[in-house]
């Protein structure tokens, strides 16, 4: 037991020190982290209960589970919506009114904490289930695309705390929006590429994965030089 918890936290236990140590202004309080890392956690119950619903709902109007749009409503309105849905209800309920948020790359902090909190328990229960064998896997895949869907979360969310101190009510709900559209779409379409069997979408989803990750790693780095205060 031991060594699942180990080899289902320590991929993402790293990221978010990545993460910490790219807030070069202010780093966060690790007590919050750790408290959104948690609820990350938590989280993973809730979205399972969801998912479960939705299933069940999508299983009597789409007859056929094996169809392109079974698969479409599954990872995209089901399991995206269930899971970053989520994510960004703790993510906000926890941080938005803090006075440590007072910088715009405080947001991907906070909010890699809580998708890295939902990878962590998810890894966790994903080796209990089915062996070590998927360890290697998912620290390279799933784990990774969790903290993707964070960063982009947790960028347009940063917006939308600049947008709220600028008293610029319009675009603080466009980017409070986009903070859970682009992490719905981008994680939709990894778990649908994933979920099929057809070798085309199989190098579709090994190319969106890479790819994925360079603009990722771009895209923090660069959120962090330009961080800013809200």
């Amino acid at each position: 037991m031991l060594l699942v918890l180990i080899l289902g936290m320590v991929p993402a236990l790293l990221l978010i020190l990545y993460m910490y140590r790219l807030d070069k202004i202010e780093p966060e309080p690790v007590g919050l982290l750790g408290r959104l890392f948690l609820f990350g956690g938590l989280t993973t119950i809730a979205a399972g209960i969801i998912e479960e619903i939705g299933m069940l709902i999508a299983g009597a109007l789409i007859w056929n589970p094996k169809s392109l749009i079974f698969l479409l409503v599954e990872n995209f309105i089901v399991v995206g919506i269930a899971e970053e849905g989520m994510k960004h209800l703790a993510l906000r309920r926890i941080s938005w009114y803090r006075p440590e948020f007072n910088y715009r790359f405080d947001a991907v902090v906070y909010s890699t904490a809580v998708a890295l909190g939902f990878a962590a328990f998810e890894n966790v229960m994903y080796i209990f289930n089915f062996g070590l064998g998927v360890a290697p896997i998912r620290a390279i895949t799933a784990i990774p695309m969790h903290c993707i869907c964070g960063i982009f979360m947790g960028h347009y969310y940063g917006e939308a705390k600049l947008c709220e101190m600028r008293h610029e009510w319009s675009k603080m709900n466009y980017y409070q929006a986009m903070s859970l559209i682009i992490p719905i779409l981008l994680h939709g379409f990894y778990d649908f590429a994933a979920s099929s069997v057809e070798p085309l979408l199989s190098v579709i989803f090994l190319c969106y994965v890479i790819i994925l990750d360079v603009i990722a790693f771009l895209s923090v780095r660069r959120y962090a030089r330009q961080d800013v205060s809200v």
